[in-house]
């Protein structure tokens, strides 16, 4: 099979994690507890994988592959679920433009490094300048998008948008960005062991939400009452499976594509469609037109990716 022709699933997986975290930031905005609303994002993914588990349990892992899984395989799920989680408390406070400018930035620059030293288990790939040089300028473009993240309102003024309180969140935002990068490699690691993508899937995102359930057993309130549930859109439960479509798409497609193919598309898909979400308001997100700081930076960013995933 061609692997162009999975450009286009890659491209729309990437949009589609973009709209995850906006539509989490609804659901969580709608039930009030940031834990209450994170289980009941994850909650549908597991159940889905679980029953495509069961629909195709073939192939079985052998006790030779199990044994070759490194103890930190299954925590990929828990590591890229602080992306998910910092999406859901954070999104609507910085703009997804901002929010997923930092997270990729922070993705990018940590696979980077993981790259070149190494790092659980990849081989060590050694300094190559033109990827840093590509990191340098996703770096410059995020900066032109967090410093263009006022934008305009409807009426053509200016709007802050969060100011410097929502700046206050970019560092929790580039470590989430950061264990993101971090839990696609565990997450490989996982399904080589594992050998069916179903499985993998299902033991990744099985931790998630038993860490969501428990952290909300103990800090159940607030709870929503009777008007915010019915304010939850009735997309209010897809974000985390929009989501899981990229985290799946890895899975499958990473080592058919190439990781640097495969990232490049991801990540851009996801970008524009941030900056989007944000200038048309879409999913109830607050409007912020794309500026030409904005457009200036994603273009900068786009530039970096292409680089990063041609050499």
């Amino acid at each position: 099979m061609n692997a162009a022709l999975l450009y286009p699933f890659i491209l729309v997986a990437g949009a589609l994690q973009a709209l995850g975290n906006s539509m989490n930031a609804r659901l969580r905005d709608a039930l009030v507890n940031p834990w209450l609303a994170a289980t009941y994002s994850f909650v549908p993914i597991v159940i889905v994988f679980v029953v495509l588990f069961f629909t195709m349990p073939t192939p079985l892992p052998t006790l030779q592959t199990l044994g070759s899984m490194p103890w930190y395989a299954p925590l990929g799920g828990v590591a890229g679920a602080v992306a998910v989680f910092g999406g859901l408390a954070f999104v609507d406070k910085v703009g997804a433009g901002p929010f997923n400018g930092l997270t990729i930035t922070a993705n990018i620059l940590t696979s980077l490094a993981l790259d070149s030293l190494g790092l659980f288990g990849l081989k060590a790939g050694g300094f190559k300048p033109m990827p840093w040089l590509g990191g340098l300028l996703m770096v410059v473009g995020i900066v032109f998008i967090a410093r263009a993240s006022g934008g305009e309102t409807d009426d053509g003024t200016a709007e802050d948008s969060g100011g410097w309180m929502a700046k206050l969140l970019y560092p929790f935002i580039l470590v989430a960005g950061s264990l993101q990068a971090v839990g696609v490699v565990l997450n490989a690691q996982l399904r080589g062991a594992l050998v069916n993508p179903w499985l993998a899937a299902t033991v990744s995102f099985i931790p998630v939400a038993l860490v969501f359930l428990f952290v909300f057993l103990i800090r159940p309130t607030p709870l929503p009452i009777r008007a915010d549930v019915a304010r939850v859109p009735w997309w209010g439960a897809l974000g985390g499976i929009a989501g899981a479509v990229a985290v799946f798409a890895g899975l499958l497609f990473v080592d058919k594509v190439g990781a640097g193919a495969f990232n490049g598309l991801l990540i851009t898909a996801n970008l524009f469609t941030s900056i989007a979400i944000d200038h048309f308001g879409w999913l109830g997100m607050k409007r912020c037109r794309a500026g030409i700081g904005r457009l200036i930076g994603a273009v900068l960013m786009a530039g970096g990716i292409v680089l990063i995933s041609v050499f």
